[in-house]
């Protein structure tokens, strides 16, 4: 779920004299083509973010819905990777996973050891999170629902979103734009505070004692 490192003393020693220096989270950043995943990963990472990007190709006009993003003219084909120090001690890994059903192979690797996920979604294109939605949900991933509100989208509110996705319980939906550094910030943000809630629930299940016969 995540690694912790720790800063050397004076004498070298590691273990007990050793200072806790941070928790390394890894959370991925999933939805549909287009919906916005490279430009939250780079709006928000304090390092220069890594990108696996193509332009798109007639051949992938194909298979590649660019409705309502017909401007786009690249496209994730591994992953993107970027930084971030949400406070002292914390800091989070962002995977960007690519968009397209081609590309779903490599989903399974980013998804190992990873906290949770962010799901962006389009209100003009809602049903290209589906498949995100019901992979994390199937995979019992914590995940918060986050609607990138382009300028020329219909605005919807929470409930509505959570509705149309018939999210389970509970999901938060937030809205945000991912252009921004602090609007992205705050989705990670609720992210890792519902994961840790869903972790820590699910923990105490798992030790709370089993009642016996009577």
């Amino acid at each position: 779920m995540g690694q912790r490192h720790y800063v050397e003393d004076d004498a070298g020693d590691k273990g007990g004299g050793g200072e806790l220096a941070a928790l390394a989270l890894k959370i991925l950043v999933a939805g549909g083509f287009g919906v916005g995943k490279t430009t939250l990963v780079g709006a928000v990472s304090e390092i220069r973010p890594l990108r696996t990007e193509e332009l798109l190709s007639e051949a992938g006009e194909l298979v590649d819905d660019t409705g309502g993003v017909t401007q786009k003219t690249t496209t994730t084909v591994a992953m993107d990777f970027g930084r971030i120090t949400v406070r002292a001690g914390l800091s989070l890994y962002l995977f960007g996973t690519p968009g397209q059903d081609r590309f779903w192979f490599l989903w399974d690797e980013l998804a190992q050891g990873a906290l949770g996920a962010v799901v962006l979604a389009d209100t003009r294109r809602l049903e290209d999170c589906f498949p995100a939605v019901d992979y994390f949900e199937h995979r019992r991933i914590p995940f918060v629902v986050a609607v990138n509100c382009f300028t020329d989208a219909r605005r919807y509110g929470a409930p509505e979103v959570s509705r149309a996705l018939d999210l389970e319980a509970g999901t938060p939906v937030v809205l945000c734009d991912a252009r921004d550094k602090d609007s992205g910030k705050e989705v990670l943000i609720r992210l890792v505070e519902y994961a840790g809630r869903v972790h820590t629930a699910r923990l105490l299940e798992s030790v709370e004692p089993q009642a016996g016969p009577v």
